[in-house]
């Protein structure tokens, strides 16, 4: 008998049918023996409706209160679900985030979990219930609803695995695994049937909307694995796990986000303190900076030599952003501010980067193959990741792809690192 966590989303749970169908595969769960507790989103479009509705009453809704307005889609679902178990003679019990209870600290609207206290959850899996738990939502210390932000039911999961100690926290979605590339872009892209946490949070971080930073974080902190399932197909899925394989390819993944704008401070005066006069005014504003880059210009001034600062931001922010350049420029002595406000940034991401060699080079040789234009490069342990323009996407995507033959299947080697070195 296991003890698992099941997260279904909401294009999951979209419709009644759907939810029918979610109850027969959980009742397959539970009638050999396991016990299951289910976290289930707001049916899909439900939170964009009544985020709209508090928009047609106020510009500025009061966070506490959204959170009050934005649990009740949840709230729905966890009730369908558990009256769809029922009916089919599985018993099972709803509970919202503040019956478990979830508890979060008090930023409304993108709470962080502080504690779950587990103990109903437990007296309901003993007395052969499925319990069915509202994602998204907790409770504060002063009793008011609190939502944890996008990405939040997966959260949630993870978060109830980690509590109850589950063998396996199992992510439902309308993609049936982690693929090696996003399958609309490169047709032949492969599902991974095991990658690494580290691995994982890179993708996710890079573009790879499959499962949400903050889940995967949590589930690397507390050592949970989860494996990404499709709700409407069968299949094993992929697992995100400890490493415990060392796998012949180098590369296990492409990640790319198209909406990037590149920003250019050229001719700044090299000093300390000039990183800060540039991207302080850009933090205060709350536009998040990716990569960053500073090189000498070859200029100089009387008293200092010059430098180019570029960096990224998301394309929504890029026109706020280069406005409070443009302003800041002439206080620090810069020459100009330019832009391009529609790149993308492509990303080699693999935990065998660490002991291989040349990655880099055969990234950049094909690329130059292919007359695709590098404007920025960024590097980690794990990953490269480069920004081009917009119109060669599709194009390096396809070729790094080819190059590093992840259509193909890897051949497996049992890793050296013994039990207690993996620990």
């Amino acid at each position: 008998m296991a003890l698992i966590v099941q997260k279904y989303g909401g294009s999951s749970v979209g419709s009644i049918d759907k939810i029918k169908k979610i109850a027969e595969k959980v009742k397959g769960y539970r009638d050999q023996g396991d016990q299951v507790v289910v976290v289930v989103s707001a049916m899909g479009g439900e939170t964009d409706r009544l985020t709209e509705l508090a928009g047609d009453l106020s510009g500025k809704p009061v966070p506490r209160e959204m959170d009050v307005l934005l649990s009740t889609g949840e709230q729905v679902t966890i009730a369908l679900l558990a009256m769809a178990l029922q009916h089919i003679d599985c018993d099972a019990r709803s509970f919202t985030g503040w019956q478990v209870p979830i508890v979060s600290d008090e930023y409304h609207s993108k709470a962080r979990i502080e504690e779950i206290k587990e103990a109903n959850l437990r007296a309901a899996l003993d007395a052969g219930q499925v319990a069915v738990v509202a994602g998204f939502q907790g409770i504060t210390s002063d009793g008011s609803i609190s939502t944890l932000g996008r990405g939040g039911s997966d959260t949630t999961a993870v978060a109830l695995a980690a509590a109850l100690g589950t063998d396996e926290c199992q992510i439902y979605t309308d993609v049936d695994g982690v693929y090696t590339t996003d399958p609309r872009v490169v047709p032949n892209a492969r599902r991974l049937e095991k990658i690494t946490f580290e691995e994982m949070l890179e993708m996710a971080s890079l573009g790879s909307k499959v499962l949400q930073i903050r889940a995967v974080e949590f589930a690397g902190k507390y050592g949970v694995p989860l494996r990404v399932l499709s709700t409407f197909e069968e299949g094993p899925g992929t697992l995100i796990t400890l490493e415990e394989y060392v796998e012949e390819p180098i590369i296990s993944g492409i990640a790319f986000t198209k909406d990037e704008s590149q920003l250019t401070v050229l001719g700044v005066p090299d000093r300390p303190g000039i990183a800060y006069a540039v991207l302080g005014p850009i933090g205060e504003a709350n536009i998040e900076v990716d990569m960053i880059l500073q090189n000498v210009s070859g200029d100089s001034s009387s008293d200092y030599t010059l430098t180019d600062f570029t960096f990224t931001v998301h394309k929504r922010d890029y026109e706020a952003a280069k406005e409070m350049l443009e302003k800041v420029a002439p206080e620090i002595g810069a020459r100009e501010v330019a832009g391009t406000p529609n790149v993308c940034k492509v990303s080699l991401v693999g935990v065998g980067m660490r002991s291989h060699a040349n990655v880099a080079a055969r990234m950049f040789k094909v690329l130059a193959d292919e007359n695709v234009n590098i404007r920025m490069i960024s590097t980690t342990e794990i990953k490269i990741s480069i920004v081009v323009e917009n119109k060669y996407l599709e194009l390096a995507v396809r070729a790094l792809h080819d190059e590093f033959d992840l259509d193909e299947e890897p051949k497996k080697v049992e890793s050296e690192l013994t039990p207690t070195d993996e620990q």
